[in-house]
């Protein structure tokens, strides 16, 4: 971006005119300023601030011991960096099932002091839209959550393909419905067969972005880790590496420690005369 060159903030209206324009939506899972301004900067549309970084971050088997303070935190590194992508903040396990004055308190942190536009909160059951309603009438924007629901890991045996069956399908798809109808802008889709994604994203006007959903959705979003081929030991099946940053940041690392080691770093170039 050219100094002085004004950026264009996408807003939710923006966001849902994607669909409407037959566009897809591109989304990225981030976590700190320096990846954030590089993804802004390559004009990516959306940014979530995961709960994932419980895995991907702090190297967790699960999300569930995130807090709101560091989602908080982790939210206002990346919106300062920011210009043109919407940010989202993902409300951690806890932070809102208790109540709707819950939901409104901690929801309410991540607009004020975490600079985010709106929220991102997991399922489609009666609580779950109860929350979601509780938050748009108090003109917090929403993103929606269904299939492969981190949050409820244990509830559903382990990271699992969900909507296989057809009764689960069906529920999938009126639960999408439903978050509609209750006021989301957008929705994600994880860990769900194709033919299920595409059926939800026929059957909604605000845009799908799939994780593990398949090719029908109306975006998709990947974690920066795994984009960026920085993800150790195992990657599922959707991911996509563009890059393989860990090998080059390992012979990186390898080459320092060689140079520093046998004295040829710091050399005349890196030393003040």
């Amino acid at each position: 971006m050219g100094s002085g060159m004004t950026v264009k903030s996408l807003t939710i209206r923006d966001i849902i005119a994607i669909k409407a324009e037959a566009k897809k939506v591109t989304a990225l899972t981030a976590y700190d300023y320096t990846s954030a301004r590089m993804a802004d900067a390559a004009g990516i549309d959306l940014i979530l601030v995961g709960d994932s970084l419980g895995t991907v971050v702090q190297g967790r088997d699960t999300t569930l011991a995130v807090t709101m303070d560091q989602m908080v935190y982790h939210t206002e590194m990346v919106t300062r960096a920011t210009r043109r992508a919407l940010v989202v903040g993902d409300m951690p396990f806890l932070s809102y099932q208790e109540s709707n004055p819950v939901a409104l308190k901690n929801a309410g942190r991540f607009l004020v002091e975490g600079g985010a536009t709106a929220v991102k909160l997991e399922g489609g059951t009666a609580a779950s839209l109860e929350r979601i309603s509780a938050l748009i009438e108090a003109g917090i924007p929403v993103m929606g959550h269904l299939g492969l629901t981190p949050q409820s890991v244990h509830a559903m045996g382990g990271y699992r393909i969900q909507g296989k069956r057809a009764k689960d399908a069906d529920r999938i798809v009126a639960e999408a419905k439903a978050l509609e109808a209750a006021g989301v802008f957008s929705m994600i889709l994880e860990g769900i067969p194709e033919g299920l994604a595409g059926r939800v994203s026929e059957a909604v006007n605000v845009p799908t972005i799939g994780i593990g959903a398949g090719p029908r959705c109306d975006g998709q979003i990947l974690v920066w880790h795994d984009l960026l081929g920085l993800t150790q030991g195992h990657v599922p099946k959707f991911v996509k590496a563009y890059a393989s940053l860990a090998d080059t940041i390992r012979a990186a690392v390898h080459d320092y420690t060689k140079e520093v080691t046998d004295g040829t770093f710091p050399g005349p170039d890196q030393t003040y005369h």
